[in-house]
């Protein structure tokens, strides 16, 4: 059974008014909402409150969740909407993403040799790197931020990271494809590297 079966066995167990069912889903998603919520909302306290109201309103659409996209992708959604609305309401912006874990990520591998070597010179080297991508992402417009985080923070496909922006794969594909540029632009005086080498 896949993840997404599982997620659709409990889905249909909460449609049917099993309380549990919803309990294992917060439990499963609760630390991945709450890393998300983490790159929109500085204060810890305010993440966790954000979570909630946003579990607390996917509870209430479950019955009209029909399946079309993968639970997390719609409860991603509804997260990422309701810490707009919070930020909206209560006059903040956006924090900076916190620090990546750079190893997550299938485009960052050149930086892997930097970590492995714990020399004060590597560390404030990883450290610079980690600032740079973070910065880079941070400045990115909204749309190709969004989908960078999605595919290399989250780990998400493709495919859902297309139904969670609401927009074609090509699109989806184009964005991640110039987020990348925009990142090895920035990160290129950092590793010294041949202009013509992407990574």
């Amino acid at each position: 059974m896949s993840e997404r079966d599982a997620d659709a066995e409990l889905v249909a167990r909460v449609q049917r008014g099993d309380k549990k069912a919803f309990d294992l889903l917060v439990l499963k998603y609760q630390r991945k909402i709450m890393r998300l919520l983490s790159r929109m909302i500085r204060d810890p306290s305010d993440i966790e409150d954000v979570a909630q109201e946003a579990f607390i309103k996917a509870y209430r659409a479950l019955p009209q969740f029909r399946g079309e996209s993968a639970f997390y992708t719609w409860l991603y959604r509804i997260a990422v909407n309701t810490a707009r609305n919070w930020m909206a309401s209560s006059g903040r912006r956006p924090s900076a993403p916190n620090a990546i874990e750079l190893e997550d990520g299938e485009t960052f591998n050149e930086t892997d040799s930097l970590s492995d070597i714990s020399t004060p010179e590597s560390v404030v080297a990883s450290r610079e790197i980690a600032q740079t991508v973070n910065a880079a992402i941070q400045d990115l417009p909204e749309e190709l931020r969004t989908a960078i985080v999605l595919r290399e923070i989250e780990g998400m496909s493709y495919e859902d990271i297309a139904q969670s922006m609401d927009c074609p794969i090509g699109t989806v594909r184009s964005r991640i494809f110039r987020a990348r540029e925009a990142i090895a632009a920035r990160l290129r005086p950092l590793l010294d590297s041949d202009p013509d080498r992407r990574w």
